[in-house]
């Protein structure tokens, strides 16, 4: 394939190139395709396998030409990357220039332009040169025993209230019927029976466990509440309602102790096995904060130990994804206090400072999993994929198929697997000190890198 290349501009990491086909490579190539398929046509009027080229080229012309332009553009465009000896970061964009109706019709030359951003070349530190912190922490049989307790609490037994004047109280569960009216109408999903409700556990819509202190067993009781106005069934939200409410039974709570009849009930042979269970929990659980804060320490020695010029396509795709999060929190009123109280200039000065620190510890952790062969095996993503189908419950198999056929998707799914193995690398070369720090010091929200806060 004859083709000129130009380089139009390269300043930086961002090139610029104007690629030329000639129309002649493209006729020829589009004859080729038609030779190719007209012994495998079957078309009304003519013998299988010999309809002449040219009714081949007046019925399918059109198409065929899109597909040698779409097959050209991808191997001119590698050409390119190949000729310039060129490690782009990111797809190239390419732009037609001149008129693609008549390339189309084989009248002109196909003429477009490339722009893309080069990989900066820098030399990764040596994992072995540095020194982290791990800080540790083991729960305390103290906590292990808070921790039961709360099991236990929450799993305690309800006993029929006895005696003359019996009244609900907070804390107690009632057993009740009901039926939901808006404006006198029933409405769909309003009426239950036999619902256990224990009162002050906020499980009711705001207002309604209140109107129940005080019920007897077997006496009816109008409760009169307002929807939320952001309640999730949009024709409920903000309507006044009415419970024609059945009191069956008032329940005391009886104090489960923490023992073994506790344990059985959770499906455990002992409470020995209970607290062998619970401290398991706490331990992944510090473990898991204890990795992270390892991470993040490393994260920002990476972080300080390099700076070279950045791809700024590579910038302005993560500024924007942040960007919008940002924005979509500032509707929603999710913002952090921090930033609710900065101006958009200050914010988007800091977010772009993050952006640039996600794509420079980006290329420091793939440059460092390439010189060290790291990869994500297929096992590995198949494990990613299945976790990601479970969250959707009853469409599991479905989206597990769907995320099969999905190239984007699993690059996604691959992307932290492959950060993930690569700091684990770097963490078993460097030299990792464990620090004994204070439950809340471990567990307390990071804060924002040095030199990253306006």
């Amino acid at each position: 394939m004859s083709m000129q290349i130009v380089e139009k501009s390269g300043e930086g990491l961002s090139r610029v190139y104007g690629v030329t086909v000639p129309q002649k490579d493209l006729s020829e190539r589009l004859e080729a395709r038609i030779k190719e398929i007209a012994p495998t046509l079957n078309v009304k009027g003519f013998r299988p396998g010999k309809v002449p080229p040219a009714h081949v080229k007046r019925l399918y012309g059109k198409a065929l030409m899109s597909e040698v332009v779409q097959q050209t553009l991808t191997e001119s465009t590698q050409k390119v990357l190949d000729d310039n000896n060129i490690r782009p970061a990111g797809d190239p964009d390419l732009k037609p220039e001149g008129d693609i109706e008549a390339v189309m019709d084989g009248k002109a030359d196909l003429a477009y332009e490339i722009s893309l951003d080069i990989m900066p070349e820098f030399q990764p530190v040596e994992a072995e040169t540095l020194s982290l912190s791990k800080p540790v922490y083991t729960p305390t049989d103290k906590e292990v025993d808070e921790a039961v307790a709360e099991l236990a609490s929450q799993n305690r037994t309800y006993e029929p209230r006895t005696g003359k004047a019996v009244k609900a109280k907070d804390g107690d569960q009632l057993v009740i019927d009901f039926i939901g009216r808006v404006d006198g109408e029933a409405f769909e999903g309003g009426t239950a029976e036999d619902v256990p409700l224990v009162l002050g556990s906020g499980q009711f819509i705001p207002g309604f466990e209140e109107q129940l202190v005080g019920a007897k067993p077997d006496s009816d009781v109008t409760v009169k509440v307002t929807f939320p106005a952001d309640y999730q069934a949009a024709n409920l939200a903000g309507k006044d309602a009415e419970f024609e409410t059945k009191v069956k039974e008032v329940r005391a709570p009886v104090e489960s102790a923490a023992d073994d009849a506790l344990a059985e009930r959770l499906g455990l042979e002992s409470l020995e096995k209970l607290k062998e269970l619970v401290k398991g929990n706490l331990e992944e659980q510090y473990a898991s904060a204890s990795r992270f804060k390892l991470k993040r320490a490393l994260l920002d020695q990476l972080d300080e130990k390099h700076d070279f010029p950045l791809p700024p396509k590579m910038v302005d795709a993560e500024f924007a994804a942040i960007w919008s999060q940002v924005q979509q929190d500032k509707e929603s009123g999710q913002l952090p206090e921090d930033d609710a109280k900065k101006t958009d200039d200050q914010l988007e000065k800091e977010y772009r400072k993050i952006a640039e620190r996600r794509v420079r510890l980006g290329l420091v952790l793939a440059e460092i999993g390439r010189a060290n062969n790291v990869t994500v095996t297929e096992q590995e993503l198949a494990e990613a994929i299945r976790r990601e189908a479970i969250k959707y419950g009853p469409q599991a198999q479905q989206v597990f198929n769907l995320l099969r056929e999905n190239q984007n998707a699993q690059a996604q799914l691959r992307a932290p697997i492959f950060e993930d193995k690569v700091v684990d690398l770097i963490v078993s070369k460097a030299k990792v000190k464990d620090k004994k720090v204070s439950k809340d010091e471990l567990m307390k929200e990071d804060d924002l890198p040095a030199g990253y806060e306006e």
